[in-house]
This record gives C-alpha cells, structure tokens and sequence, in this order.
C-alpha cells in the first residue's frame, strides 16, 4: 500500500510543477496595450526659451591712469550718478611731489636758457650751447604737461548718467594704473536695454542676428515686451558653458532697473532638422536628455535616449536619438520595460 502513495504523490508534484511553468509562460507571454503616433522629421522653427538679467549697453570699467592708494570712494554700489560727478580719488601726496619737482625743473631749464640767450648776444656762448637750452626747457614743459594729465586722471569722473553696478576695489587698496576700481552701466533716456541670456550650443546655431523675441520681465505682471536679437558671443563663458545672446529690448513707457529678471522667447529664423513627439512620449527628462519607448514592428519595445532641442506646447523636439525608428509610444510607458511585449489601442 505504502508502494502505491508515492508514485501518487511524484505526479501530483509533477504535475503541479508543470502548471506552474505554464502560468509562467502565460504571464511572460501577456501583453501590454500603448498607444502609438509615428515619428516624423521637423523643419520648424520652435522658440527658444531662456532667462537672464537686464542691464544697458553702455557698461564702463572705470579706472586710475595712475597706480596709487586710493583715498576716498564717493559713492556706494546701486548709487545714480550723474555726468561729471566726482567718484573716486588716489591719495595725492606721491603726484604732488612729482608735479612740483617738474615745475622746479622747468623753473631751471627757463634760467638755463636765459642765460645762455644773454651770453650768446655777447658772443660768449655758441649757437649750439643757445639750442640745447632752448630743448631744455621744451622737455621740461612736455614733462609738466605729462605729470599735470596723470594728475588729472588720479580722479574718477562719471562719463555719463547711470548707475554704480559694483565697486571692484576698496579704500585703502592699491589700485594698479588702468586696474578697474568701479563698474558702472549708462542710464539715460537714449539708452538701450539689453537682456543678456545663456544658450546651448546647438540653440546658438539656430539663432541669427535680427531674430523676434518676447519679453516678459516679472517687475511688469502680464506685459510683454518686444525684443531682437542684437549680439551673438563667439565663444562660450567658461564658468556656465552656455553662449551669451544678447536681446534688444524696448520697453516703451515702462523705466526697468538694472539687473531684472526677464524671461526671453526667441523665434529662430533658421530652420531646424529633429524630430518632434508629444509631451506625453517623454520619459525622465534631465535638462536636455531624456528617455522613450519606440517600436518599429508594433509588437516589442525599446527605451531609448534621446538629446532634447526645445519643448513649445505639447510638442517636444528632438535634436537626435530617433534616427531609424517608426513609432514612439504615448500611452502606457508606466507598465513597460525591454522585455514587454505590446499590443496597439486605438
């Protein structure tokens, strides 16, 4: 009897074990409904967003023809100035004693020159003796002029109305001869606005010079401002990476500040060559990187990674990642993986 239980209970575990497997197969086998749009190429132009701050385009780096110890900062960063006014000076002991010490010179060489004047009428000094004099004093009366323009020049003057943006050097500090010592940014009623922003490279190449812009700056709620492309950096800062563009903005009536924040739209005039997908295609998107399901037979999937060039509404626009491939996926991502297996809904 005890014969016949075992062989009873070896196929009843076979048996359990191959229905096992075969509910295996089944859920391996079952498969995961997504919706699909095809992928097609985009010439379009799409507008390029980007935000950066405001300031005008007259910018100085003011500074000393002269190195010396400053003395004394007349004024504070974000202070208005105007044309002409007084902003920093050197300590002006050492540019004293030159002056004065090329005076004396001078004094000295108008002698030397009178003298040999006189002794050259008595026909004691020649004529050469009479001529070196003369050149005496011409260099000493250069070398005045000379001091005299250091001296000038060992104060700051405003050139024009604007604003103190920053004070690069200090009182007390020595400030070496054309050694920026104050940052200042023009301010007047001719003055452009500039709106300088950062870029990637392959949004650098879609814009050109002259390019529309839309403004928005947050100190105008619900105002937009019209801007054109105006400069184009040929090389990348080397702290962000990014490509400087700078925008002509005009504000009409409304008097911005230096350093606003301003939110910029560009609509590049080049046409650009990538793809465009909808948003709901896009997976795990980083910056400019992302991710997609694709299919090209309609049965299996693929993820990918794709290089993101700009997304305008529910359109995301892809620079390169979707070469060769005929279907993106749009619905259903959440439940895929490489191994699932799909069928199409409408």
């Amino acid at each position: 009897m005890r014969n016949l239980i075992f062989p009873a209970l070896t196929v009843m575990a076979l048996v359990a074990c191959r229905s096992a497997a075969k509910d295996k197969a089944v859920l391996k086998t079952d498969t995961i409904p997504v919706k699909i749009v095809s992928i097609s190429t985009d010439t379009g132009s799409a507008s390029i967003h980007a935000s950066g701050l405001l300031s005008t385009e007259d910018e100085a780096r003011l500074s000393f023809k002269i190195g010396g110890i400053i003395e004394k900062l007349y004024v504070k960063e974000g202070q208005f100035v105007k044309k002409g006014q007084l902003l920093a000076s050197l300590k002006s002991t050492e540019i004293e004693a030159q002056v004065s010490q090329v005076q004396l010179a001078l004094e000295k060489a108008q002698r030397d020159y009178q003298r040999a004047s006189n002794l050259y009428k008595d026909s004691v000094a020649t004529l050469e003796q009479l001529q070196n004099a003369k050149t005496g004093v011409e260099i000493a009366q250069k070398n005045l002029q000379q001091v005299a323009f250091n001296q000038q020049y060992s104060r700051i003057y405003a050139v024009s109305d604007g604003f103190i943006v920053r004070e690069l050097l200090h009182e007390g500090e020595f400030a070496g001869s054309g050694n920026a010592v104050l940052y200042m940014r023009s301010v007047s009623p001719s003055s452009k606005w500039i709106l300088k922003i950062g870029v990637s490279d392959r949004e650098w190449a879609s814009i050109e010079k002259g390019n529309n812009a839309s403004i928005t700056v947050d100190a105008f709620p619900g105002k937009q401002f019209k801007g054109i492309v105006s400069k184009k950096a040929l090389a990348a800062d080397a702290v962000s990476g990014s490509f400087q563009i700078e925008l002509e903005v005009e504000f009409g009536k409304d008097q911005p500040a230096i350093g606003m924040f301003g939110n910029a739209s560009i609509t590049p005039s080049k046409k650009r060559i990538g793809f465009s997908i909808p948003y709901d295609a896009l997976l795990e998107a980083n910056g400019k990187n992302g991710f997609v399901f694709v299919t090209d037979d309609q049965k299996t999937v693929k993820r990918i990674p794709v290089t993101i060039l700009a997304i305008d509404n529910q359109q995301v626009y892809i620079a390169s990642g979707l070469e060769g491939h005929q279907y993106v996926v749009v619905s259903g991502s959440a439940y895929l993986d490489e191994q699932s297996a799909i069928t199409i809904k409408n």
